[in-house]
């Protein structure tokens, strides 16, 4: 009976740990933090202007399984934006294969993202955010290369990608 109880209750451990009482991720984000972002919709024009995998993971935190998103294996010039609302965030001149399975880059382009403490799976880490529209992209973790040794480990599906010269 006891191990059924858990096994009942494990798959909302992450929210009750993490404090979200809403069911938009950003929504818990923005008023906790009390920020407002230049791009701000409701839930239902989110839901509307996005994809599905995109408003999971942009508007209620979640992530992609590992090696899914086409944007791991680009390698092409270009500029990496925010799905939500279009805000350039990295320069494909700092990506580079972190063998996660995840679009990953030593740095952002400046004034592009904010950052928080994400207190979910029983740790902390770095969770990453547009600094426009509050959209969740990744989280940063120290075990990146030189120069900046961080890696910004991104969804890929909370960015579009737009050729150099486009």
């Amino acid at each position: 009976m006891l191990r059924r109880t858990f096994l009942n209750i494990l798959p909302a451990v992450p929210a009750l740990v993490s404090g979200c009482t809403t069911t938009s991720g950003q929504q818990a984000a923005s008023e906790e933090g009390g920020e407002t972002f230049e791009v701000t919709k409701t839930e239902a024009e989110w839901q509307k202007s996005l994809t599905a995998a995109q408003f999971r993971i942009l508007r209620e935190e979640g992530t992609e399984p590992a090696f899914s998103s086409s944007l791991n294996d680009e390698h092409r010039r270009g500029t990496f934006q925010c799905a939500g609302c279009d805000l350039p965030v990295y320069s494909s001149e700092t990506k580079f294969q972190s063998g996660t399975g995840w679009p990953s880059f030593t740095a952002p382009l400046p004034d592009a993202i904010r950052m928080k403490p994400d207190r979910s799976l029983f740790t902390v880490r770095t969770e990453v955010h547009c600094r426009r529209c509050g959209g969740h992209l990744g989280h940063l973790f120290d075990d990146g290369p030189p120069p900046t040794r961080k890696r910004y480990c991104m969804n890929g599906a909370a960015m579009t990608f737009t050729l150099l010269g486009s």
